[in-house]
């Protein structure tokens, strides 16, 4: 991805999960932003476009964005942090679901456990390379294997977005364990 083309889709993150009011657009309550609003909001800052748009889109190796049949809709997967409804579809977990993070924040997550924070859910991931990767974000990587099968049984809510992420409310420190760190 060029740096153009990266900083526009860093922008485009922001407007889809976090500040659409930033280029004066509206979501629904799925998350949903009108294509061509979008395009004309973005237009006042970035070079930006449908072509634009859809590459962004496409080669998104994170797959952020998911476009309605007829594209003229668009929202991002997950990660928001205002209130919307991304309609996931609860699913049952596999036995264990991975949480890569920074070291610094060792200490915060062993005693209170993963928290969403400024989002709505808790990220986590099916396997360990990917765990490890969203670590690398943060600093050095640590990863926790979460004991995802037992909070289910235990009352717990899962989902999984569209791009695989799989996301939960909180993950209390109990049902976690270090792998690597």
């Amino acid at each position: 991805m060029s740096k153009n083309l990266d900083s526009t889709s860093k922008f485009l993150s922001l407007i889809l999960r976090h500040k659409p009011e930033t280029i004066g657009i509206e979501l629904d309550e799925h998350g949903w932003a009108d294509v061509e609003e979008l395009i004309r909001g973005m237009s006042k800052t970035h070079e930006f476009n449908m072509d634009i748009l859809e590459e962004i889109v496409r080669t998104d190796n994170k797959q952020r964005y998911s476009f309605n049949d007829d594209k003229t809709l668009i929202r991002a997967n997950q990660g928001h942090s205002i209130p919307v409804d991304v309609e996931l579809e609860k699913m049952e977990p596999p036995e264990y679901l991975y949480h890569g993070t920074g070291e610094k924040y060792r200490n915060s997550i062993d005693k209170e456990g993963l928290k969403p924070k400024s989002r709505l859910y808790v990220h986590l991931s099916a396997d360990t390379d990917t765990a490890i990767n969203v670590g690398r974000r943060h600093g050095r990587p640590i990863v926790y294997r979460v004991s995802s099968g037992a909070m289910q049984r235990d009352g717990y809510e899962f989902f999984r977005s569209v791009n695989g992420v799989w996301l939960t409310k909180a993950v209390p420190a109990r049902y976690m364990e270090i792998i690597k760190a």
